[in-house]
């Protein structure tokens, strides 16, 4: 017991430390500030990369088109080489009175170039010089009627140069229950939005869903085409915006939703396991920590406290349990975030040995030479 009780105490100090002094990761309170409009609402282009999305545009693009915003704004969605009529439905949804909505088709996919950067860059080209902000947001997201206006305010009123929000993802179903809520959390624990808000500091993060960038930010970064291989092609926009001196947010939204449903675990599963690998930058050793550090932080602490109860070794079980405590006391703001019961929380080691098979997995993938599959689309 001797070795298994180090091994708590040295879980609980880690614990102690994500807790106190790691950017507060787990509060979310950190959100758009109230809105002071601009003295002059820039225009805005805003930019859908859409493939095989039928299914969810219904529920998302005339969100889009209905937005409140005091200047002029515009919306180009760009059919990705769609194969469930995604262009002639958005067509059709746009004959609805609102913003003006232009679709389109960008060439055929060069190589070197991810599916939805390629069809990114068709757009924002598309927008023109004139647009001084473009809002990157994904086929599946709805967004509120203010949605647009309290973006361009947030960025105009401390000269932002990337607004971010992480949208509030679908949990209607159990597995999107158990998994949604720390997913969310466990971006948070890796990039502390209060970090990557930081100037000067090393931490940079975005959410591809729904990000306001300024044009000119984007061009001194060198564009789209900067990134144009990313995966996880949120966070890469925010490191190499942020790379370029430019001031950059990320925060949890209150009026901008996805509408995708993840409702089986194997959904969930593809959808973490496509791009985990990648944020390990392929590497083994990077995994091997990963793996090693996922157990001790989420997984000693149960296992100590009942392994203590059951053998009657106090210091164990006390150990243990301080840490398990930490851990679900810091998850339950995003609980309540996401409407969820409390005693949820006590579920988190369990969810988080699925995100560390989910891991593994995406490496086995990698290793076979399956790469990263997306809608037909293998990287």
């Amino acid at each position: 017991m001797t070795v298994l009780l180090w091994i708590a105490v040295l879980s609980l100090l880690v614990w102690l430390w994500l807790a106190c002094c790691h950017g507060l990761f787990w509060r979310t309170d950190v959100r758009l500030p109230p809105r002071r409009p601009p003295a002059r609402w820039p225009q805005v282009a805003v930019v859908v990369p859409a493939r095989d999305e039928a299914e969810v545009l219904p529920l998302s693009l005339p969100s889009l088109l209905a937005q409140k915003y005091p200047g002029r704004a515009r919306v180009i969605l760009v059919d990705d080489h769609s194969s469930d009529g995604t262009g002639a439905l958005a067509t059709a949804l746009g004959r609805a009175e609102g913003l003006e909505l232009t679709v389109t088709t960008p060439p055929p996919l060069p190589p070197g170039w991810t599916g939805k950067l390629w069809a990114l860059r068709h757009g924002i080209e598309l927008a023109g010089p004139d647009a001084e902000y473009l809002l990157l947001t994904d086929a599946d997201i709805a967004h509120g009627p203010d949605s647009l206006a309290d973006l361009v305010a947030a960025a105009e009123s401390d000269r932002r140069d990337l607004v971010s929000q992480m949208a509030r993802l679908r949990v209607e179903t159990g597995w999107e229950r158990l998994i949604v809520p720390a997913f969310v959390y466990f971006f948070a624990q890796l990039y502390p939005f209060r970090h990557s808000n930081r100037p000067g500091a090393r931490t940079a993060a975005a959410a591809g869903g729904c990000s306001l960038v300024r044009r000119e930010a984007l061009e001194r970064a060198g564009g789209v085409a900067a990134i144009r291989g990313a995966v996880i092609d949120d966070v890469s926009l925010a490191r190499v915006v942020k790379a370029a001196g430019g001031r950059i947010w990320l925060g949890l939204a209150d009026q901008v939703d996805s509408v995708r449903p993840y409702p089986r675990l194997g959904q969930l599963w593809r959808m973490v396991s496509r791009s985990a690998y990648a944020q390990l930058r392929h590497s083994p050793l990077l995994l091997a920590g990963t793996v090693v550090g996922l157990a001790l932080v989420y997984l000693v602490p149960p296992t100590a406290t009942v392994a203590g109860l059951v053998t009657g070794h106090a210091a164990v079980a006390a150990a243990g349990g301080a840490a398990w405590a930490l851990m679900t006391g810091t998850f339950l703001p995003m609980l309540r975030y996401y409407r969820q019961p409390a005693p949820a929380a006590l579920l988190l080691p369990f969810t988080a040995s699925l995100y560390l098979l989910m891991t593994v997995d995406s490496a086995v993938r990698h290793w076979r030479g399956l790469g990263t599959r997306w809608k037909g689309r293998t990287y």
